[in-house]
């Protein structure tokens, strides 16, 4: 059996929540509701995504997040209002039935329309050997966010704070540690970190825009109702 063929099949197996595939759950609730200001992107309901298709059960541009998630969300951007900053999410809540579009996606070698973008110097057989995708995401558990920071100034638009990468870029450079990139968009991803980690987040090292919830309410479920 392939290793791409093995993940399809893990994927299948997952346990599943009988309810978790169909309604929300009524322990999720939506984080722009509890975060006010919280720039909603969300990358996978669109086309702008490594796959550059939209993904499966996303239906609308919405972050869902366990609610004791939101909650400290909305901690961490009270705590950046005071510095002029704010939070703005690519992803939260992510079914389960996204996590097996991405692994069809990476079964299919041949469809490399956004290799340039998103992972120019990556072989895509070694996206899962290497973590940039997982066949089973702490996504789908609801309280783990990818987010950045974006400068306020009044009424006038947010605007994204350079990083140093672009989100979803699969490389060494997108990992926390990393010191290529420039000393101002290391400080960033500090400032990030520190942000989050003060509200009971932890990091991921190889995203510097990924954090999961510590103590999260689901640690072993994970859900398959749909964005909508």
């Amino acid at each position: 059996m392939s290793l791409m063929r093995l993940f399809a099949v893990l994927v299948s197996l997952c346990a599943v929540l009988p309810a978790a595939a169909g309604e929300r759950s009524p322990d999720f609730v939506d984080a722009s509701e509890f975060v006010p200001g919280l720039v909603v992107e969300m990358r996978y309901a669109g086309e702008h995504n490594f796959v550059g298709a939209r993904i499966d059960g996303y239906r609308r541009r919405l972050c869902l997040l366990t609610r004791p998630a939101a909650m400290a969300l909305a901690e961490v951007q009270r705590d950046l209002a005071e510095h002029g900053m704010g939070l703005k999410v690519f992803d939260c809540y992510r079914p389960s039935r996204a996590v097996a579009h991405f692994v069809r996606w990476a079964q299919d070698l041949a469809d490399e329309r956004r290799k340039a973008e998103f992972y120019p110097d990556v072989d895509k057989r070694d996206l899962f050997r290497d973590g940039y995708i997982a066949a089973r995401s702490s996504h789908s558990r609801g309280s783990t966010v990818d987010i950045t920071l974006v400068r306020r100034d009044g009424d006038k638009p947010a605007i994204e704070v350079d990083m140093g990468t672009p989100f979803d870029l699969f490389s060494p450079r997108s990992w926390p540690s990393d010191q290529s990139v420039g000393v101002d968009a290391q400080a960033m991803r500090a400032l990030l970190a520190a942000a989050m980690t003060k509200r009971g987040f932890r990091p991921y090292d190889k995203e510097w825009w990924h954090f999961t919830l510590a103590g999260e309410p689901f640690p072993d479920t994970y859900f398959d109702f749909p964005v909508r």
